[in-house]
């Protein structure tokens, strides 16, 4: 895998129906013979937004999105006796992505920080509209300023379109604490890329 492979942004499959993939899931809490390929269904359905979604949470490395994903869905198959029919299968699926990734970053930062080794260059952001490999670094480091609640408030709403109470309930936090971790999110954000705005001009020295 070259290193362009390892960067480059999973685009998920459009037209992808996640009401109807949460009724392929019913009955996921019954252990019965379908089960294993019902979830084998969904395994197919959202694996590429899965990695997606990691993606932008681990920092653009392609890499370890996929080791994310792959371990989500592992953690998920293991803890599907504990999903409730009541909640969607999708939200709580991507709660426990949230968590991996989060595991995962806190692992790498003890890794760096006491195994000796060193962090990797930013990674490319290549998310829409950002062509430019300048532009894409700007917005990976841009999102890795970002603290953990913000940077997640940011993908999980901006990026990856979800309502703020889908938001709230992947994360497992009150939708105020979402909308409150978006602005500053946003806020930052426009500070840090302020200089990519056309109409700024500089200030007067």
């Amino acid at each position: 895998m070259t290193n362009e492979d390892r960067d480059v942004e999973p685009v998920a499959r459009p037209g992808v129906d996640d009401v109807g993939l949460d009724s392929v899931a019913g009955g996921f809490a019954r252990v019965d013979l379908g089960r294993e390929q019902r979830f084998a269904e969904f395994v197919t359905a959202h694996r590429e937004r899965a990695v997606g979604l990691a993606w932008r949470l681990v920092g653009g490395d392609r890499a370890a999105a996929e080791d994310v994903a792959q371990e989500a869905f592992a953690r998920a198959w293991r803890g599907l006796d504990r999903f409730r029919e009541q909640a969607q299968l999708s939200t709580w699926f991507y709660r426990v992505l949230v968590n991996e990734a989060n595991r995962f970053l806190r692992w790498r930062w003890v890794r760096q920080r006491f195994g000796g080794e060193m962090p990797d260059e930013p990674p490319d952001a290549r998310g829409p509209g950002a062509g430019d490999p300048l532009l894409r670094g700007r917005i990976a480091r841009a999102l890795a300023g970002l603290s953990r609640g913000q940077r997640e408030a940011f993908v999980l709403v901006h990026l990856e379109g979800m309502r703020i109470t889908d938001a709230a309930a992947v994360t497992g936090r009150a939708e105020g604490t979402i909308k409150s971790q978006l602005h500053r999110a946003l806020a930052a954000l426009r500070a840090e890329l302020a200089d990519l705005d056309p109409e700024r001009e500089d200030s007067p020295r």
